[in-house]
């Protein structure tokens, strides 16, 4: 396997149009008369899809230096209107992951339903924040401002071709991708933490400072996004070649086993609490 295999990229941009195509579908479906299951079962279908494909796929897509690959990682985030994950991601959570100053690290005792509402704020505060430095304060240059408005207008397209029906099941599709997307943060990186080596920085990033899951189907729904201490300490390592750690703490599960695991915190805690190194923890 070679991560300069064509295929490897392919797969990732191929469900830019397919995305786009079902959210499309979703819009046109959910305006004509359905029964409410019917109308819920569609929304949270697509909604699947965001998480999967519209953040996760972006998150990778984003990970690349060229423009063309990053534009088609902010237009999958476009279509669960979580733009401001490409800034706050690459350039908050990558920096800071693992220390009290990232929203998206997980404290030891924190219940996922406090962890969605704290993550998603707080990034989302985040990047505004490093929009505003990486442009310096120019308001015209800000990629927050440009995210926002493409946003809006996308909704009002939204709005005015499949109505008020077709916006709430638009907001209800984008909502359960990030609620998707929050919970596996949660399961990355809980209850680790990084040592502070001094006033100004914390030591660096390694292996031990991410959950690693090595199961077959969490690793191949979610493009090897569950080796996530190979991708933390070598983030500019292509998918298809992160490898697997054993000094990594390790979840006894895959992630989709670990994700409804998180939705039972009490027992989820019993049974992650004893994996996490002692060295490494980040409490509540």
């Amino acid at each position: 396997m070679t991560a300069s295999n064509g295929f490897y990229i392919w797969a990732l941009r191929l469900t830019v149009p397919f995305q786009i195509i079902c959210g499309i579908y979703l819009l046109v479906q959910i305006s004509m008369p359905l029964d409410t299951v019917t109308l819920i079962g569609r929304i949270l279908s697509y909604g699947i899809m965001c998480g999967v494909v519209g953040i996760n796929v972006a998150h990778e897509l984003g990970h690349k230096t060229n423009k063309t690959d990053q534009f088609l990682a902010k237009v999958l985030l476009t279509t669960t209107l979580y733009t401001h994950f490409f800034l706050e991601h690459n350039f908050g959570h990558h920096k800071n992951v693992g220390t009290p100053e990232d929203p998206s690290t997980a404290r030891r005792g924190e219940w996922v339903y406090t962890f969605w509402l704290r993550s998603i704020v707080f990034s989302y505060l985040s990047a505004w924040r490093i929009g505003i430095q990486r442009s310096k304060g120019n308001l015209l240059k800000n990629e927050m401002v440009h995210y926002t408005l493409i946003q809006l207008v996308l909704i009002a397209i939204i709005f005015e071709n499949f109505g008020s029906i077709g916006l709430i099941g638009f907001f209800g599709a984008s909502i359960t991708g990030w609620i998707l997307l929050e919970t596996v943060q949660y399961i990355e990186h809980y209850g680790l933490a990084r040592e502070k080596v001094s006033d100004l920085r914390y030591e660096n990033v390694r292996p031990v400072h991410s959950w690693n899951s090595n199961h077959m189907w969490g690793r191949a729904i979610l493009f090897e996004l569950s080796r996530h201490s190979d991708h933390h300490y070598l983030p500019n390592k292509e998918y298809p070649l992160l490898d697997h750690h054993d000094d990594s703490p390790q979840l006894p599960t895959g992630y989709p086993g670990m994700m409804i695991l998180s939705l039972i915190p009490p027992l989820y805690m019993r049974i992650v609490h004893p994996r996490i190194p002692k060295a490494s923890l980040l409490n509540n």
